[in-house]
């Protein structure tokens, strides 16, 4: 049972519980965790625990009747459950809790019907009813209670079946046999009850001696044997899945009747296996049971043969009703085993792995019985052929052929292209999938082993390569369950080379990853240079003015200008701008699979207001098979932590912009203004805070979490292996990088909002200090000429007395010192709110690696003591 199995079927079971409170589901789930075990706990305590329950119950009897009703239709987990039931009988106080929650729950539903239902009342009768009109009343409820319970005839089984598979697969229907085969009933070699009762026979058989009586008997007997009414012995009509029983002259001397009544059951048997055998011929019911009825045609065949030798004897006056009870003592143990195959075939609607696994689990059943374990070991033998045709074409060549949706391996029609269009493709989870109750017993440890197998080797062939295990041999049926399983793990360990190795060497996984890793994960830091130079006033537009080809220009440029264009596979790199900033597309992904999926997806998320740089990403191209590996999910990821990354690079460059700016400050007085020093010093912290999150991110974060996938894929056994390190790396990286925790994620967007808005309001500043620096030394350079008119002369040292005023008025304006003064707190408060978050998630959640954030931005112990202040007050307000 997979962990998303276990969470859900936990929270069901507190939802039908109505449990609130305690340690939730997860408290439940580590410890069902810490208590799983690979081994099957249940076998060896079924019987007692059958045993234990029938006790328990109020009715023994219609328990017992009802489990072995249940077993003989082969439901699967019926012996887990009655353990799990038994166990709870044992617990006092665990049924305490559920007699009160099925009282409550049984009071909730009375009351909702008595609001929602109208009342109904029996009327009164003045009479009151007799013993004998109850019991025909009950005889009558009776019957109508059977009626409703038959089961559906043979043909409207049929019917339906055929149905189905035609819906599943429209290109290939069913054949069908032509309708004579069902109208003539002559041919199925059962016996043919007429509507009407047979007239009395001519002379009543009791009238005769008591040596012709069993003559008679003898020669009826060889009749009904093969399906054929005789004289005294007649067969009763059979109802749905009842045994055939028979009607004996009533006037036969009794010592006869009692033998003859021994031998009736195995024309019981030979009836119920005939029906059998014609009725799982047809088309609709599968090639394993086409093989069983095949095997059991042999064996009554077998049975025919005998049949005719008793005949035989009875033609030369030496078959007695003894001998012939004596001879047919050992066919009768064989049809009986036969009949009751067919019977539980039948009743539980077995076809495939289900037929084999009933097979397999009566052979291990009649381990005491040499002889039953025999025949039932070559109807397991015989049956298990075509599953095992299918199952080899498998995991030998990866291909189904599987016409009536019989096999473990169920395919579905996906297509490999949309892997690199949907956020929730699961093309390799779901193109084939496991059915469970097609799985045969023996096979069930080995199951998810043949499903990867086939999938492996299908990859490869859909590449256009042929490919055949090289140590390809017969898969049969044997006792011995390691005969097969061998051959399973051969075909498994070639699968899996076969497809690692066509990934790795001919398709350089390895170097796409790399590749991707140079450009989504900044890699690349002249290339980086190189484009942002390039592409600055360009992002700076709404996205609605960019144009896409000039940015895929640029991206080209900047591609043979850096040392990426020694990248093969450079080419795949592409430019997409994005309808939403990175917070919205990581809330796209995290609602897949949930309830607020369709609205989010659904949803116009596209914002007018969103500038170049905020829509902005890198896409690569990739194709199959590598698209398996590197596919959408994967691509999303990278292309989260790439914006998040470029987002942070975007606004360090505005701060080294300020600081650039700043220096035209120093050749006037306003550097010496208080406000002046204190945005400076501001500006060294946040530029501080960028540097030292970009430094985490990329060399503790990301560049060791690389280097620890890129080992695992070395030692990896096969391509799931291979998924699985990768997931995990783009996982822990956006953990890391604080972009799966809404709250994290919140404060470091803010933090970046008064960086950038800082940043703006400094470089509003300096320009218009540059401005004036501009005008001022224009206008004392420009000394007026000789042939220019005074009036001009004297607006020009009007406009040069204006602007130094105004310089000299920012040094004193008391509004940029607030602005200033508000950047700082604002700045101070979030970033301290995120050190505090950071130090609680490292303690509680045990995320260690964030931690070393606090020791880079708290290098000198500069926020100790106000975080120490702060965690002190979330204890107090926590406290009662």
């Amino acid at each position: 049972m997979s962990e998303f199995r276990i969470h859900h079927d936990v929270n069901e079971l507190l939802s039908l519980l109505h449990v609130r409170g305690g340690d939730g589901a997860e408290g439940y789930i580590d410890l069902l965790q810490k208590h799983r075990t690979p081994y099957v706990t249940t076998t060896v305590s079924a019987h007692s625990a059958k045993v234990k329950l029938a006790e328990f119950s109020k009715t023994p009897e219609d328990f017992l009747r009802k489990y072995e009703e249940l077993k003989s239709k082969n439901v699967r987990h019926l012996d887990p459950l009655v353990y799990l039931l038994s166990k709870l009988c044992e617990d006092k106080e665990m049924l305490q809790v559920l007699q009160q929650n099925a009282k409550e729950r049984s009071e909730s539903s009375a009351n909702t019907a008595a609001t929602t239902a109208t009342s109904y009342s029996l009327p009164q009768t003045s009479t009151k009813m007799s013993m004998q009109e109850l019991d025909e009343l009950r005889k009558k409820l009776g019957n109508v209670t059977a009626s409703s319970n038959a089961p559906m005839s043979a043909e409207v089984t049929r019917k339906i079946l055929r149905d189905k598979h035609n819906k599943k697969n429209p290109t290939q229907p069913l054949p069908l046999f032509p309708n004579w085969v069902y109208d003539r009933p002559a041919l199925l070699g059962d016996f043919i009850c007429s509507p009407t009762p047979p007239g009395d026979p001519a002379v009543a058989v009791g009238t005769i001696p008591l040596s012709a009586q069993e003559q008679v008997m003898v020669d009826d007997l060889l009749f009904v044997l093969i399906g054929v009414d005789g004289t005294y012995i007649t067969a009763q009509p059979v109802l749905g899945r009842q045994n055939r029983s028979f009607i004996v002259e009533a006037t036969l001397d009794m010592s006869v009747k009692e033998l003859v009544n021994r031998i009736l059951p195995v024309a019981s048997y030979y009836s119920t296996v005939t029906r059998f055998i014609e009725e799982k011929s047809s088309f609709e019911y599968g090639q394993v049971n086409h093989a069983l009825t095949a095997a059991m045609r042999t064996m009554m065949k077998e049975y025919l043969i005998m049949v005719t030798q008793l005949e035989h004897l009875q033609r030369q006056g030496l078959l007695s009703l003894q001998k012939l009870w004596f001879y047919i003592q050992p066919t009768m143990r064989t049809m009986e085993i036969l009949a009751s195959i067919a019977s539980s075939v039948d009743k539980g609607e077995c076809m495939g792995g289900s037929t084999l696994s009933l097979l397999h689990d009566r052979t291990f059943n009649y381990t005491g019985d040499s002889q039953a374990q025999e025949l039932c070991l070559y109807l397991t033998k015989a049956a298990s052929v075509p599953y095992f045709e299918i199952l080899e074409k498998w995991i030998y060549r990866g291909i189904i052929k599987d016409p009536y949706s019989e096999f473990m391996v169920e395919e579905h029609e996906l297509q490999k292209e949309k892997i690199q269009e949907d956020y929730n493709d699961k093309y390799w989870d779901q193109r084939y999938t496991i059915v469970q109750h097609r799985i045969p017993s023996f096979l069930q440890k080995m199951a998810d082993k043949i499903l990867s197998t086939g999938k492996y080797l299908n990859v490869v062939r859909e590449c256009g390569r042929d490919v055949t295990c090289p140590d390809a041999k017969e898969v049969l049926y044997t006792l011995k369950e390691r005969a097969y399983v061998e051959q399973i793990e051969k075909a498994f360990n070639y699968a899996s080379k076969v497809l690692l190795d066509f990934l790795m060497e001919e398709k350089e996984l390895v170097s796409r990853l790399r590749s991707i890793k140079h450009y989504f994960l900044m890699d690349k830091g002249d290339f980086f240079v190189h484009f942002m130079d390039l592409t600055e006033l360009e992002l700076k537009k709404p996205v609605d003015d960019i144009v896409p080809p000039r940015l895929e220009a640029l991206l080209e440029l900047a591609l043979r200008m850096s040392t990426a264009n020694t990248d093969p596979f450079k080419d795949d790199l592409k430019i997409d701008l994005m309808p939403h900033d990175v917070i919205t597309q990581l809330l796209r992904v995290l609602a897949i699979e949930t309830k607020q999926e369709k609205a989010i997806i659904n949803a116009d998320t596209t914002d007018t207001s969103l500038s170049g740089l905020e829509a902005f990403s890198f896409d690569y191209i990739v194709k199959w098979p590598l698209s398996l590996i590197i596919n959408r999910k994967a691509l999303t990821r990278y292309q989260m932590l790439f914006r998040h990354m470029f987002f942070c690079k975007h606004v360090e460059r505005l701060l080294c912009n300020v600081w650039i700016s700043n220096k035209d400050c120093k050749q006037y007085s306003l550097h010496s203004a208080k406000w002046f020093a204190a945005a400076f010093a501001l500006r060294q912290r946040m530029l501080n805070f960028v540097q030292n999150i970009q430094y985490y991110m990329m060399f503790e974060v990301i560049e060791p979490t690389w280097h620890m996938m890129e080992n695992n894929l070395k030692t990896a056994s096969n391509i799931d292996d291979v998924l699985c390190h990768h997931t995990s790396f783009l996982d822990n990286c956006l953990k890391d990088c604080m972009l799966t925790n809404p709250q994290l994620l919140r404060i470091f967007s803010k933090l970046m909002s008064v960086c950038v808005m800082f940043t703006n309001c400094m470089q509003r500043c300096t320009q218009t200090m540059r401005l004036d620096r501009l005008l001022l030394e224009q206008g004392a350079m420009d000394a007026p000429a000789q042939g220019e008119h005074e009036e001009e002369a004297e607006k020009k040292r009007l406009a040069t007395k204006v602007l130094a005023e105004h310089v000299d008025a920012l040094e004193s304006d008391s509004i940029f010192e607030a602005t200033i003064i508000r950047f700082d707190s604002d700045f101070s408060t979030l970033l301290l709110d995120l050190l505090a978050n950071l130090s609680m998630y490292s303690t509680n959640d045990c995320e260690h690696s964030m931690i070393s954030i606090i020791y880079r931005l708290d290098f000198n112990g500069f926020y100790t003591e106000r975080l120490e202040k702060m965690a002190i007050e979330r204890s107090q307000r926590a406290a009662p």
